[in-house]
């Protein structure tokens, strides 16, 4: 056999050997018939058209396999994230015959209706959940508690009703957790000052919950904490003061029946914004607001705050909307004191 020849059959018998590997899934069979099962429950959407059983399901659209390095590479789906529309209906029971699975985001789906399924509990590794601008209504459920791995709930803009499980606490590793613009009513569940994670966001704005802010949650190093657009009573100063641990910027509670003084409150060094605006807070505006370093916005019109705007710092800076509709509050930005 001349050489040129033979260094062909050696190329297309080392191609033909090599081209089922080449050519090889990386999909998980359970994984995909999973995957397809949920595609068929949700009616086949034009959104999940990418899903086709003669094609490899890692390739897919709305997933991602695990193909991380730095471990043993599974290749079993970790991420679904449906994102924009498309979908139509109540999350399929379906989703929980998915058991690796990390992560998951239904998001901007106008069209998902009922309740958030039971058989999500069965994903033991989910540790992000983004179940967002939908129609699930319901209560929030229990089990979520049972999900120790999670590290991020957000379920806002949503129709949930009901109070908030006081067993959510038990998720050691959360770290951001938005109930935002739903319907739910009670209280906040003091267990909620057990979570312990460095600087935790909580947002429970939006909804109808009333009675007092407990005050286990002052134990709690905020980073984010927005209970605005509530109707919740009493004090709420413990959530500030110059020794608040934490790496607090945010802080929102207005449109809300708080009631308390603000003379002789101060502000966490690392604070940003603060809004108080609509609520029943008396006294006046700290002398030690105007050396704040970091506050760049706050609010607190629509109170009953008395006496002279300090000056210094940011406060001068702040639109006299800031300071309007209260009692007798006076200086600049406002009129001067008579």
């Amino acid at each position: 056999m001349r050489p040129s020849l033979f260094i062909l059959s050696v190329f297309l018998l080392s191609s033909c050997t090599l081209l089922p590997i080449t050519l090889s899934e990386k999909c998980h069979p359970a994984d995909k018939t999973a995957l397809l099962k949920l595609k068929k429950d949700f009616g086949n959407p034009y959104d999940l058209a990418s899903w086709d059983p003669k094609t490899d399901c890692c390739e897919w659209y709305c997933v991602k396999c695990d193909d991380r390095k730095n471990v043993t590479t599974t290749n079993r789906i970790i991420d679904i994230f449906i994102n924009g529309g498309g979908l139509r209906g109540s999350i399929p029971a379906s989703i929980g015959n998915i058991p690796l699975l990390e992560s998951l985001s239904f998001h901007k789906q106008a069209n998902i209706t009922g309740p958030i399924p039971t058989a999500i509990a069965k994903l033991k590794n989910l540790n992000f959940l983004d179940i967002s601008w939908t129609n699930i209504s319901g209560p929030v459920p229990e089990f979520l508690s049972t999900l120790t791995k999670l590290t991020y709930i957000r379920l806002s803009f949503n129709n949930l009703t009901g109070t908030i499980p006081s067993s959510l606490s038990k998720l050691k590793n959360l770290q951001y957790l938005d109930f935002g613009r739903n319907k739910l009513t009670g209280s906040i569940p003091d267990s909620f000052g057990e979570f312990k994670t460095k600087d935790f966001q909580l947002v429970l704005s939006h909804n109808q919950l009333s009675g007092k802010i407990p005050t286990s949650l002052g134990n709690i190093k905020f980073f984010t904490f927005d209970l605005s657009r509530n109707k919740l009573e009493g004090d709420a100063s413990f959530f500030l003061g110059a020794k608040r641990k934490g790496n607090v910027w945010d802080v929102d509670l207005s449109r809300n029946l708080l009631e308390f003084d603000l003379s002789n409150v101060g502000l966490p060094e690392s604070l940003r914004y603060l809004d108080l605006n609509h609520n029943k807070i008396t006294g006046s505006i700290p002398q030690s607001w105007a050396t704040s370093e970091n506050l760049s916005r706050f609010n607190v019109s629509y109170n009953r705050l008395c006496g002279k705007i300090p000056v210094g710092g940011v406060l001068q800076t702040l639109d006299y909307t800031s300071y309007f509709h209260n009692k007798c509050l006076c200086g600049s930005p406002l009129p001067k004191c008579k």
